[in-house]
């Protein structure tokens, strides 16, 4: 796999990460560690170098799972968590510096390391000040507990800021072809200043999947349906494009995620997507992205199929809208 450098002065790594959110087994149906073992096989195999996880996945399933995958095949890919997110009590988000150092100290003995290459706030908080929150990451890039660290969900003004305290090596926002806000500031904020841009969600949740995803399956899970893009007064519309741009990657010989891959990757060089995958044979759908070159032909018949601002309802809920910065 062809590869991008994770930031100024980070590590090169595939140009297609892997999320492992689905290996929490919560968000998108229930998965086994076997399941889960093979899955990161494949994308090891493929040359997928760099993966992504999180304290909240599972919770701390997805972490355990990553770590004795480590330790069993001795591989040691480039390795960012996250930590912020709270699932109960009164503050949803939480980014108290001790706060933060303590689940990064348990991120670390999960994971069975005792460093990883990128520290993100999952979400930030808007009651601790960005400049102390960047402040705590140059101490623990001093400490030798990471190398360096990110935001997600973040605007291109918290950026700036917490960038000129302690330099940030990745921004992590959803991006996909039906979720352009990045487009509109971040990107170019990222471009202009060395910070590579990790796109989560790149496949639409499921809808650039091997098959579009079903509301009504039993693996859709509650997260996916409370977003308004799947009720049922948007999700026909939704669909009908989607079954659109299908149609468009067999005509050229390629799933619809490797094609919307293949995008991503061609909006610019610092962009990483991070794709997930339950299943192995999902991950072989899209390994091949980084191979495919669009040309201008290719390029106008995915904006006719999927132009700007073509997917029906907001991307979250009002509940789920509480803590990603807006900023357009």
């Amino acid at each position: 796999m062809k590869q991008r450098i994770l930031g100024t002065n980070g590590p090169k790594v595939g140009a297609i990460g892997l999320g492992c959110m689905s290996f929490g087994g919560t968000a998108s149906g229930v998965t086994d560690e076997a399941a889960s073992f093979a899955a990161m096989d494949r994308a090891w195999d493929l040359g997928l170098t760099h993966f992504d996880t999180a304290n909240v996945y599972g919770p701390y399933t997805s972490e355990q799972v990553v770590g004795r995958w480590m330790a069993d095949r001795g591989h040691k890919p480039s390795l960012a968590t996250k930590a912020s997110i709270q699932r109960s009590g009164e503050r949803p988000v939480n980014n108290d510096p001790a706060y933060l150092e303590t689940e990064l100290d348990g991120s670390l003995e999960r994971l069975g390391v005792d460093y990883v290459d990128l520290f993100y706030i999952h979400r930030r908080e808007q009651a601790v000040p960005i400049a102390e929150v960047a402040g705590l990451m140059g101490r623990l890039i001093d400490k030798g507990k990471i190398g360096g660290w990110g935001m997600s969900e973040v605007s291109p003004t918290t950026l700036r800021r917490a960038h000129a305290e302690t330099p940030v090596r990745a921004i992590q926002n959803e991006y996909s072809l039906w979720t352009r806000q990045p487009e509109l500031g971040m990107l170019q904020e990222c471009s202009n200043l060395g910070i590579a841009f990790i796109a989560f969600s790149p496949l639409a949740r499921g809808v650039f999947g091997r098959t579009i995803i079903d509301p009504n399956h039993a693996d859709f899970g509650p997260f996916r349906a409370e977003m308004p893009r799947f009720h049922a007064e948007n999700w026909h519309e939704n669909k009908t494009r989607a079954a659109a741009f299908h149609a468009l990657a067999q005509d050229h010989r390629t799933t619809a995620a490797a094609l919307s891959l293949a995008w991503l990757l061609d909006q610019g060089d610092h962009i990483i997507p991070i794709p997930g995958s339950r299943t192995a044979a999902h991950i072989s759908d899209w390994a091949d992205a980084d191979t495919i070159d669009l040309n201008d032909t290719l390029r106008a018949q995915i904006e006719a199929t999927l132009p700007v601002g073509w997917a029906w309802g907001d991307r979250y809920s009002i509940a789920q809208s509480q803590a990603p910065e807006r900023y357009c």
